[in-house]
C-alpha cells in the first residue's frame, strides 16, 4: 500500500440492509481516512431500509430507506486487500449468509484477527460462519437466538468489545461502539506501515 492510498475497509451489505446501520460505519471511515467498500451478493444497486419499534407494535416497523450501490460482489473480494469488515443489520444479513463467498470472506478476517464490527442482525453472518464460540457480542435481542446457538455470548451492552470484534445492539448504539471499531482499525493501519 502506498503512501497515498486510503486503506479500504469492507461494509457488507444486501436489499434490506438497515440504512442508519450502514450510512453511519461508511461516512465515518471516509471521516477516519479509509475507503469504504460497499460488498453484496451482486454489483448493483440496493434498497435499504428504516426499522424502529413503533410504540403498539410488536413487530419492528419497516420503511424504505435510502438505496447504495455495491461497489463489489461476493464473488470478487479479495479479503487480503482489506484492512476490517463491518457486518450490517437490517433483514438483509438473514437472507445473504448463506453466501459462501461471504462465508469464506468472513471467515478470513476472524481468522486474521483483523478489525471486526457488527451491528443489529449483522451477527447472524458471523454466526453462520462458524465464527462465535466463545465470542461475546452485543446484537438486537430478537438475534440473540441466532448467535448463541452457534456458541456465542449474548451481551446486552451498547459497545461490546472482545479483542478484534467490536459489537452493538441497534443502530442506537453507534455512538458507543464506532470509536472503538475505528481505533482498532487505525491499530491496524499503523503496524501495517511499520
Amino acid at each position: 500500500m502506498s503512501q497515498d492510498s486510503k486503506p479500504k475497509v469492507l461494509i457488507i451489505i444486501g436489499d434490506a440492509a438497515e440504512t442508519v446501520d450502514t450510512m453511519y460505519p461508511y461516512f465515518r471511515l471516509f471521516e477516519g481516512g479509509y475507503e469504504p467498500v460497499i460488498a453484496a451478493p451482486e454489483k448493483r444497486t440496493y434498497q435499504m431500509v428504516m426499522h424502529q419499534n413503533k410504540p403498539g407494535w410488536t413487530i419492528t416497523k419497516e420503511w424504505e430507506g435510502y438505496t447504495i450501490e455495491a461497489d463489489i460482489a461476493f464473488a470478487d473480494v479479495n479479503p487480503e486487500e482489506y484492512l476490517g469488515i463491518f457486518f450490517s443489520g437490517g433483514r438483509a444479513p438473514e437472507y445473504i449468509r448463506e453466501d459462501e463467498d461471504l462465508l469464506r470472506i468472513t471467515r478470513y478476517f476472524f481468522a486474521k484477527d483483523a478489525p471486526i464490527a457488527s451491528v443489529c442482525h449483522g451477527v447472524e453472518i458471523p454466526a453462520r460462519a462458524d465464527c462465535v464460540k466463545g465470542r461475546r457480542m452485543a446484537t438486537v435481542p430478537k438475534a440473540k437466538f441466532d448467535l448463541e446457538v452457534c456458541g456465542g455470548i449474548f451481551v446486552d451492552e451498547p459497545c461490546v468489545i472482545d479483542g478484534n470484534l467490536v459489537s452493538g445492539r441497534t443502530f442506537w448504539d453507534h455512538g458507543h461502539y464506532m470509536g472503538h471499531w475505528m481505533q482498532l482499525l487505525d491499530d491496524a493501519r499503523t503496524s501495517h506501515a511499520s
